[in-house]
């Protein structure tokens, strides 16, 4: 009877450890213990070289692990001190150890969504991608200034800008600067399929020119409705051997974006950019060209337009003209409305 008794007791007691057990694993494997933001994730870098030490560091700095003993304690149960690997690894507010240590151990890396816009200036496009990749600002720079380095992508360092196509990519952080250069270029060459090849080979114009061509287009008017018929009219000086005289590739050249009005003092300048004084196209775009006005380019509208400016209402849109007569009354209603606001 006892004996009976005792064996309850044992019992009881080996269920009540076994239940107690079983909760803490339970802790230890799924319960959240990350303290992330249920809308912003957390971005875990892993260096190459780094070690199990370096990963619990990282985790302490940012204060992010509730339970730092569980962690460890599950971290060593599945060898991941032995296999670290690096990466950048999202942690989610709802997290468990097991899911992070797992995804941690066999390296299933968040990509980066790497954003390129419309930048003008190669500083501006080499600093944005700094932010997003671990390239210093400067290397990348000096890499795209490179002649020697950007000539195996078919570019020079006046044309390398059109390479980019302004789009979100995903690339992993752990990619090397050559793997992230070959997908801009493998993304390029997607994006110029053969029927944009034709159409730039109808207008004479090959892909790169088509990209300096959009990114004066652009330059010049941001209304869509109009940017074909803009792109007509520097077409025509083309074909006719006109200077563009486009006043953005002036503010380009002068590198001063807060120029408002072009005047004489703004088009003697001495460079490649200048489109006053030098006919065709300039050496290189003047920004890089969203998707949207490369393809209102290659559908130029055709007309007899060889002059516009801007309108005096100030509404971006421009005033077009075939003869310069006419052009030169466009114009000075528009330098009278700036004259009355006193816009130098």
């Amino acid at each position: 009877m006892i004996d009976n008794k005792k064996f309850k007791i044992f019992i009881l007691v080996f269920s009540l450890l076994a239940a107690m057990f079983s909760y803490y694993v339970w802790q230890v494997f799924k319960t959240p213990n990350f303290d992330v933001k249920a809308d912003k994730p957390f971005a875990l870098l892993i260096p190459k070289g780094a070690s199990f030490q370096t990963v619990l560091d990282t985790l302490e700095k940012h204060k992010l692990v509730r339970d730092q003993l569980s962690f460890r304690f599950l971290a060593k149960v599945l060898s991941y001190p032995e296999r670290v690997k690096a990466g950048r690894y999202l942690i989610y507010s709802e997290s468990g150890n097991f899911e992070i240590i797992r995804k941690l151990r066999n390296g299933r890396q968040d990509a980066i969504r790497l954003v390129i816009n419309t930048f003008r200036l190669k500083e501006d496009l080499a600093g944005k991608l700094a932010q997003q990749l671990p390239f210093d600002s400067t290397f990348i720079f000096n890499q795209l200034d490179s002649n020697e380095y950007v000539s195996q992508f078919g570019f020079n360092k006046e044309t390398i800008p059109c390479m980019f196509i302004p789009n979100t990519y995903e690339i992993l952080w752990t990619s090397s600067f050559e793997l992230f250069m070959s997908k801009m270029n493998k993304e390029y060459t997607k994006f110029w399929t053969s029927e944009r090849k034709d159409k730039a080979k109808k207008l004479a114009l090959t892909p790169t020119e088509v990209g300096i061509l959009a990114s004066i287009v652009e330059g010049e008017s941001k209304k869509s409705d109009e940017q074909s018929r803009i792109a007509g009219v520097y077409w025509n000086r083309l074909k006719t051997g006109m200077p563009l005289q486009a006043d953005p590739t002036i503010v380009f050249a002068w590198k001063d974006f807060t120029i408002k009005r072009v005047t004489g003092k703004y088009t003697a300048i001495s460079s490649p950019y200048n489109t006053y004084r030098l006919t065709g196209l300039p050496p290189g775009p003047i920004s890089i060209p969203s998707p949207q006005v490369i393809d209102k380019v290659l559908s130029l509208e055709k007309h007899s337009y060889l002059y516009f400016c801007a309108k005096e209402d100030f509404s971006g849109y421009h005033s077009f003209a075939s003869t310069y007569e006419e052009h030169m009354q466009n114009a000075r209603r528009y330098q009278s409305a700036l004259d009355a606001l006193k816009i130098k």
